[in-house]
């Protein structure tokens, strides 16, 4: 089939925004959305199926593309991110292992399971056609599917596309401009409190993404506003969605918020967003050296220098804060001069006793950050737009 047509039919239902890892049976579409939309080439699955969600509460379509080795990787959004939160994405998976068909060992299993894992998610799929007029059939059946907040994934088989070749890009480099380590003397605040100082900081433009757990949890209860989002599972992807989020909402403010545990699960997203670096986006790191929302089992932060690695990952800024004034100052700082900013303040382990969950589903907490985002005016302008 003609890649670049697929693509354009793609364009014209609203399909714009891709994520995804490479394989070789979709090479010449993702080359195809490098070359002709945004494309972020994500580390791995996971954060592909996060940034298109993030990218979809901002008002884009969306597209992940993975082989479908890598889908095992994306179970943990599809199933606790886009399920609970109702955000559906359009996907196209490739077939490696195809049983009857001579491939590598390594796919063989997968190859046989492919289409149960999908079945089993609840995810609607077909096996993309290699007709173009039935393809198009396809879209607008898939597109369907996307419109009632279902996500729907095209299984491609092996020859599908034919070639479309990447044109030669620059590669960017974005180099850290302030790295500022730590010193003695940590306050050590509590999680609530850090929370509230956060919160203190945020206005008109602000969008607050807090992790799973208590994270989110705790900040529900500091103020539960409309633009605010509570992460529930899908551990490790927060900076993920925060960076779709950014990326396809400029004009708004986008503050997320880490935890220890949450970062180490998936740390190629520091990666990923230093080299797409919003500078709209600041991604704060709380870290109290365990899983608290589990029963306090360690982790394994204490060993790790998180200044070191945002700031060789491209963070504009990677600052060690040492207290809640330093904090604040820093947030007021970024809201001046932007740039990606990466924030990490030590907390202790005590969280909120009784502390309460969100009163509102998932879906009903994005769906009411969806309007406030509509609703918003543009920075400079008179008037409403996502």
């Amino acid at each position: 089939m003609d890649t670049k047509l697929l693509g354009e039919e793609l364009k014209k239902l609203g399909f714009t925004f891709f994520s995804g890892v490479p394989c070789s049976f979709l090479k010449s579409l993702i080359n195809y959305a490098i070359n002709e939309c945004d494309y972020v080439a994500a580390a791995n699955e996971g954060d592909a199926v996060a940034i298109a969600s993030g990218a979809y509460i901002g008002g884009k379509k969306a597209v992940v593309l993975m082989q479908n080795s890598g889908l095992t990787n994306a179970i943990s959004p599809l199933t606790s991110l886009n399920y609970p939160f109702h955000i559906p994405l359009l996907g196209f998976v490739s077939l490696r292992g195809e049983p009857g068909i001579p491939d590598e060992p390594q796919h063989e299993l997968m190859g046989r399971i492919t289409t149960q894992m999908l079945d089993v998610m609840g995810v609607e799929w077909q096996y993309l056609s290699k007709n173009l007029e039935e393809a198009k059939t396809q879209l607008i059946q898939a597109d369907e599917q996307i419109a009632r907040h279902r996500s729907f994934f095209f299984v491609v088989k092996k020859g599908t596309f034919d070639k479309k070749l990447l044109q030669k890009l620059e590669t960017s480099i974005h180099l850290n401009q302030i790295r500022q380590h730590g010193h003695a003397g940590h306050q050590m605040p509590t999680r609530y409190d850090a929370l509230s100082a956060i919160n203190s900081m945020k206005d008109d433009d602000t969008i607050q993404l807090a992790t799973t757990g208590k994270t989110g949890r705790e900040l529900y209860e500091i103020e539960d506003a409309a633009n605010n989002l509570y992460m529930v599972g899908s551990m490790g992807c927060i900076g993920s969605l925060g960076l779709g989020l950014a990326l396809s909402q400029p004009s708004k403010d986008i503050v997320v918020i880490d935890g220890d545990g949450s970062l180490l699960m998936r740390m190629g997203s520091l990666a990923t967003n230093g080299y797409y670096h919003p500078a709209n986006m600041v991604h704060i790191l709380l870290d109290n050296n365990a899983h608290e929302s589990t029963g306090g089992q360690s982790t394994v932060s204490h060993n790790v220098d998180f200044i070191d690695i945002a700031a060789s990952c491209g963070y504009t800024k990677s600052i060690y804060v040492h207290s809640l004034e330093e904090l604040k100052a820093c947030l007021q700082e970024w809201k001046v001069d932007k740039g990606l900013t990466f924030l990490y303040l030590k907390i202790s382990k005590h969280s909120k006793d009784q502390l309460a969950r969100p009163h509102m589903k998932p879906h009903e907490v994005k769906e009411r950050l969806q309007r406030f985002i509509h609703n918003s005016p543009l920075k400079g302008k008179g008037v409403g737009g996502s």
